[in-house]
């Protein structure tokens, strides 16, 4: 895959330690024409509490036919959503759906159904998990990654990263939630692959002016088999 012209990657002679603690990632796919939606958009915002989460609303235009054009949707979160599903062999293309650690997709407005996923996928994923964090220097976003765990063979994986509105709210004027102001927590304006990784330790350079939008409170950076495959590491920042 080849990398933005604003990415320098190399792999340094020694990969600080210090690495924060493994992370299970959520994503909810909604839509502001979706009336099943708002009780998921809820049950997001009490997951991004957890400390060991990072839990992230991608909404998607697949209802904008309906009478409402969804104000934060971008068609790559849809695209995003039918990859995962091709990948699973299932089709399932829904909204709401979470989709828990890039492996399994649930309703988004069963917060049982999720704890039951994040349990599965957290066993599933226990020791083959790449540490993996990233900060800034004035204009650079760094990222580093670890080694793959002994006896870990991995083909290559895409490194993403994300800008993130940390909350909107949103009146909505027609279709089905008409007259409702919908609440979102942790919108991803924007999912860029800036790298690939192939088990050895690494760290990129990033141009924060390449990347940055207006509305960026935080990132978030997934290290995913494939482009659409289980989530092996993850990390979080808020506020620049």
């Amino acid at each position: 895959m080849p990398a933005p012209a604003s990415l320098a990657q190399d792999v340094p002679p020694g990969i600080n330690p210090s690495f924060p603690p493994y992370k299970n990632v959520l994503e909810l796919f909604t839509s502001q024409g979706c009336d099943t939606c708002p009780p998921a958009d809820h049950v997001l915002a009490g997951f991004a509490d957890r400390p060991n989460v990072i839990a992230i609303t991608l909404p998607v235009d697949i209802w904008d036919y309906l009478g409402w054009k969804d104000t934060l949707a971008s068609d790559k979160n849809s695209e995003r959503q039918r990859a995962y599903a091709k990948a699973r062999g299932d089709g399932a293309i829904y909204t709401p759906q979470v989709v828990v650690n890039g492996m399994i997709g649930v309703n988004g407005s069963n917060a049982d159904a999720i704890e039951d996923a994040l349990k599965i996928t957290d066993e599933a994923l226990r020791g083959a998990r790449i540490p993996i964090r990233f900060w800034y220097e004035r204009n650079t976003i760094k990222i580093e990654t670890g080694d793959a765990p002994a006896g870990y063979h991995y083909k290559d994986a895409t490194i993403w990263f994300a800008v993130v509105q940390k909350r909107a709210e949103v009146p909505i004027e027609r279709g089905d939630n008409k007259g409702k102001t919908l609440t979102y927590t942790n919108i991803v304006r924007e999912m860029l692959p800036v790298g690939s990784w192939n088990g050895k330790a690494m760290s990129l350079q990033l141009a924060r002016t390449a990347i940055m939008r207006p509305e960026t409170e935080a990132a978030v950076v997934l290290l995913q088999e494939g482009k659409a495959g289980p989530i092996i590491g993850a990390a979080w920042t808020g506020l620049w």
